[in-house]
């Protein structure tokens, strides 16, 4: 079993050396499709051993199915370059390389955990948070729309146990320019949907992905972390509602 990892990229100098090295260990190559860094991350990756691909931005699904077609294996790991496997992980996929027989499974989940303003979020919808992201090719693709990408499999999904890191916001400022970005992606997705998007949507779904989060979801368990994750999901219900209307139809 050899596995192809991918990586999309733009300005992730900051981030793409952790997330090669812990790839390093379980992987046969490292692909990184970048749609137009202007900082050092092509050179970065290039320097690490990856094999680095231009590609102008064709949408998150689109973009990362577009980096396993140029992998030389039908194996794929894909992870974001502010991502992270733990070394147990890391062990756990090298154990699968060693053996068994993979020709009915299409792909496995692995348990993500995110870092946030400086904490491991143990709660608040944001984990165990199961994503997969080592997959057969030739039985999986990545689907979405704008944004909420996943990857859909034919055949049976395992389960692995070891966690992949994600390391998500050091600060409130950058969290807020991420919502901004989202919800813009968000709100294009629901319009292009022909949805009309009521004023009740407004009205009602930010203080239910409020309590949600933070009550349903245990928020309230990690602590001064958890009530910001809940109330900056509210936020980005609220915005992504109120972009979606303002758009002209």
């Amino acid at each position: 079993m050899k596995i192809s990892a991918t990586i999309v990229t733009l300005n992730e100098e900051h981030n793409i050396a952790r997330a090669m090295e812990s790839l390093k260990p379980c992987v046969d190559e490292i692909v990184v499709v970048d749609s137009g860094s202007s900082d050092r991350t092509r050179e970065i990756a290039a320097e690490r051993g990856a094999r680095v691909v231009r590609e102008e931005w064709r949408g998150y699904p689109e973009q990362k199915n577009f980096a396993a077609a140029c992998a030389a294996h039908d194996w794929i790991l894909s992870i974001d370059a502010d991502e992270e496997l733990t070394p147990q992980l890391a062990a756990e996929i090298q154990a699968l390389r060693a053996g068994g027989d993979h020709s009915e499974v299409g792909g496995w989940t692995m348990p993500r955990r995110a870092r946030y303003l400086g904490r491991w979020i143990r709660h608040s919808g944001w984990y165990p948070d199961r994503k997969i992201r080592l997959y057969h090719r030739g039985r999986g693709a990545w689907k979405g729309e704008r944004v909420h990408e996943s990857v859909n499999v034919r055949g049976s999904v395992g389960a692995l146990r070891n966690d992949l890191l994600h390391f998500t916001c050091d600060s409130l400022h950058q969290h807020l320019l991420t919502i901004d970005r989202y919800t813009s992606l968000a709100a294009q997705a629901i319009t292009e949907s022909g949805k009309p998007v009521p004023i009740r949507r407004l009205v009602i779904d930010p203080p239910w992905t409020f309590l949600r989060s933070y009550f349903l979801q245990r928020g309230f368990l990690d602590g001064g972390h958890g009530f910001m994750i809940a109330a900056m999901a509210a936020f980005y219900t609220f915005l992504k509602y109120a972009k979606a209307r303002e758009i002209p139809k």
